[in-house]
């Protein structure tokens, strides 16, 4: 195998692994019914005029299995804050205390159940889009190494390796989206 060609399946690799890691984060944010940090993830406060990851102007906890606390680091941002959470839309009803925002987690219905599952899946298809384009990508590299005069032999080993690196991948995205649906679905 040509150092070329390692290179291109290191490549090919490299962005599987950031597919994996992305859909793994992004799956952090769909909430599973009980109450996590994670879930306020993607909420951004406008902080002096420059929006702001909320976890950077206040302490998140999950004070139990269904409520949330934020406990802002200063005073004045409780109803910035306030305001970010219900902006972000994330189905939660944040109750100022003056000291801190408590969010009561509902539970979830058997409807929302499904249509957060179903929010997952399409996460997980595009995870698998990603692994695809980086095989195509990478055989799109090796076709050109054959160009260029590598043997055919060699070329066809490779692309046998990115192959199996996609198989490998995909099948870890089913087992991350299962993981996820099963705790969705769980009561």
């Amino acid at each position: 195998m040509t150092e070329e060609l390692e290179l291109i399946i290191d490549s090919a690799k490299e962005s599987m692994d950031n597919g994996i890691a992305h859909l793994e984060k992004t799956l952090l944010n769909i909430r599973a019914g009980k109450a996590s940090p994670q879930m306020l993830g993607s909420v951004f406060v406008d902080y002096y005029g420059s929006q702001t990851p909320l976890s950077q102007v206040a302490n998140v906890n999950a004070a139990d299995a269904r409520t949330l606390s934020v406990t802002p680091w200063e005073k004045t941002m409780l109803q910035p804050i306030e305001k970010a959470i219900m902006i972000a839309n994330l189905g939660l009803n944040p109750m100022n205390n003056g000291d801190n925002i408590i969010i009561n987690i509902p539970a979830l219905t058997e409807e929302r159940r499904k249509e957060l599952s179903k929010q997952a899946k399409m996460e997980a298809e595009d995870a698998k889009i990603v692994i695809r384009n980086a095989r195509k990508d990478a055989n799109n590299d090796i076709k050109k190494e054959e160009k260029n005069g590598t043997s055919e032999d060699i070329c066809k080993v490779a692309e046998e390796r990115i192959q199996k690196l996609t198989d490998v991948y995909v099948k870890k995205i089913e087992d991350v989206f299962a993981a996820k649906e099963a705790e969705i679905m769980t009561i």
